[in-house]
């Protein structure tokens, strides 16, 4: 019976063969039209607009969840010394705190996911806008730079966390030669960085963009930042990357200066995080937040059990100053005056409600009283926030050091460095008063007081191989700085992160593990 059967289904089967003939193979090889392979989505201008904005989504990997009360943008802050937490209770964070982390930490893998994970949809839109036909060319031309800037903006981050990384270009199949890349030299990705930039710079960008897209501005400011630390280490690169940093930072400075309502310094420290100043004049470019699509991610930088929002006491939040750090800055700056700088003491019960103390300074540098409430105003619920990648006061610090190391201060670096103290409320001494080894000393303190919690002060770190002494007010040698969050000291072996396990694992040709890490 069983045999009939089958011999009866393959009669079936060669009958039904022989009358569809090649109508079969036909029906095979046809394709669902509604299901979109990037053979068949990049044909029309309107495809191009959008693979750019997935690249521009996938840049908030940096906001997103690490866990329990913890979140990526930690990493950074984490193991500066400058912050600790409350809660306690997610132990990759503890780890980051403790500088025990390792490649297992979620922080690290979420790191080189996220970033990888942009430079994939950039190459995309590298490799098949150029095809698209009858599209403008303009157009063309500027999602072309803002691709090129957004890679450019991925692997600075990768090659200043992990130093040698995998070089990809292409889209990628696993039939590709290079699906297991192995790691490119520092130097070969510093290369691939400004020569994207350069690229991103002649694509006819406006020099601000109120939507939060990719600017001159942005570009121009992120190769001075880019040059500054290709000047100092690993590369030390000396006085021809501070000559490029210097020069770059100053073309965006002469801009702003013939166009001061385009680009300043906000008149107020409330202005950096008010929501409707977002993506102008100080903020030269941000991570994008909406609450229809993503809430701004900064809530962990709240008060923990403190009742400063809507919500009340949530207990949620994990990221809180030192007292050391916040005692580091000087009398009378108002960065560190209670709810007129970037720290709070006392708040309005529930966000609108009667004053209260809150019995130790906290981070108010992403608090948004819009949604959150202010002063007899309930707070709306929607937080829109941005997140401050690149801001003026950046630009004006990185001219003045680099012009600084040219040859000494000059009244342009003074200047810049003034404007910051003046905005600060603090009389900054005379220029001649300064030698080069103190002016030194004077920006990088300001980078520290006005570049904090912005993960930035991590960088700094390690291309200067300095530390920030709160007690003392100098700086010590990166290797054995004691971070005063946690008593613990920092080893040679942070000047890198460790390679994500997972991606060890799943690609030999990434060893060797970096120095002091566990394989």
């Amino acid at each position: 019976m069983k045999l009939n059967i089958a011999k009866n289904i393959c009669s079936i089967f060669i009958f039904g063969s022989v009358m569809l003939g090649s109508g079969c193979s036909k029906f095979l090889d046809e394709q669902d039209p509604s299901n979109l392979t990037p053979e068949s989505f990049y044909t029309i201008p309107e495809h191009a607009e959008s693979a750019i904005a997935s690249v521009y989504a996938d840049t908030r990997f940096i906001g997103d969840g690490a866990g329990i009360f913890s979140s990526n943008w930690q990493l950074l802050e984490a193991v500066t010394g400058t912050a600790t937490t409350e809660t306690a209770q997610n132990s990759d964070l503890n780890n980051l705190l403790g500088l025990i982390h390792d490649g297992n930490t979620g922080h690290v893998i979420n790191w080189w996911n996220g970033l990888y994970r942009v430079i994939a949809q950039a190459n995309l839109v590298l490799e098949k806008v150029p095809g698209i036909p009858e599209m403008d060319e303009a157009q063309k031309k500027r999602i072309l730079g803002e691709a090129h800037f957004l890679r450019a903006w991925a692997y600075f981050y990768a090659v200043r966390l992990w130093g040698p990384v995998p070089i990809i270009t292409k889209p990628q199949t696993t039939a590709s030669e290079d699906f297991l890349p192995a790691r490119a030299p520092v130097e070969e990705v510093y290369n691939l960085i400004v020569s994207d930039l350069t690229t991103a710079e002649a694509a006819g960008l406006p020099w601000m963009d109120k939507r939060g897209r990719v600017s001159t501005a942005a570009v121009k400011s992120e190769m001075a930042i880019v040059y500054l630390t290709m000047a100092g280490q690993p590369l030390n690169k000396g006085a021809s990357h501070y000559k490029l940093a210097a020069d770059k930072a100053n073309e965006v400075i002469t801009y702003a200066n013939s166009n001061p309502n385009v680009i300043n310094l906000f008149d107020t420290y409330a202005d950096v995080h008010r929501e409707s100043l977002k993506n102008e004049r100080e903020h030269i470019f941000m991570l994008q937040y909406n609450s229809l699509v993503a809430s701004n991610p900064m809530d962990n930088m709240y008060p923990n059990f403190k009742p400063v929002t809507y919500n009340g006491a949530s207990g949620t939040g994990s990221t809180v100053p030192t007292a050391q750090f916040y005692r580091s800055y000087e009398n009378g700056d108002l960065r560190a005056v209670d709810r007129e700088g970037y720290f709070y003491t006392s708040y309005f019960t529930d966000g609108n409600g009667a004053l209260f103390q809150l019995g130790a300074p906290y981070i108010f540098k992403h608090f948004n009283t819009v949604a959150n409430g202010s002063s007899g105003v309930a707070g709306t619920r929607t937080n829109n926030l941005n997140v401050p990648l690149i801001r003026y006061a950046e630009v004006l610090l990185v001219h003045a050091e680099a012009q600084n190391e040219l040859g000494g201060p000059t009244p342009e670096a003074y200047n810049g460095l003034k404007r910051i103290r003046d905005r600060a409320k603090l009389v900054t001494p005379d220029l001649g008063t300064y030698t080069q080894s103190t002016f030194r000393e004077a920006v990088w303190r300001e980078r520290w007081h006005e570049l904090c919690y912005e993960q930035i002060t991590w960088f700094d770190m390690v291309r200067l191989r300095k530390v920030y002494n709160e007690t003392t007010n100098g700086f010590d040698n990166f290797v054995g700085h004691v971070n005063l969050s946690s008593n613990q000291a920092l080893q040679e072996k942070h000047l890198l992160f460790p390679l994500p396990r997972p991606e060890l694992q799943n690609n030999p040709n990434l060893t060797p593990q970096n120095p002091g890490y566990p394989n």
